[in-house]
């Protein structure tokens, strides 16, 4: 995927780019990035109905992380 057309389908404040030992690596997520093999990630995205599932179930022990305000 082009990053054109990554800029279209991210938020602004998350992109993504190949580590330097190959792995995919999320950026804006949190302090860090999320970093994983691209098996991790397909594997992840194919539970992706389970994980829904799984937090509308924890719903109420779940938090939510206030999205931080950026200063300029």
């Amino acid at each position: 995927m082009s990053d054109d057309v990554l800029k279209k389908t991210l938020p602004s404040d998350v992109r993504m780019k190949v580590s330097e030992k190959g792995a995919v690596s999320v950026y804006g997520m949190g302090r860090f990035p999320v970093t994983l093999y691209k098996e991790q990630w397909l594997k992840l995205l194919d539970m992706s109905d389970e994980i829904r599932t799984f937090i509308s179930a924890n719903e109420s022990q779940l938090k939510t992380k206030e999205k931080a305000s950026t200063s300029s």
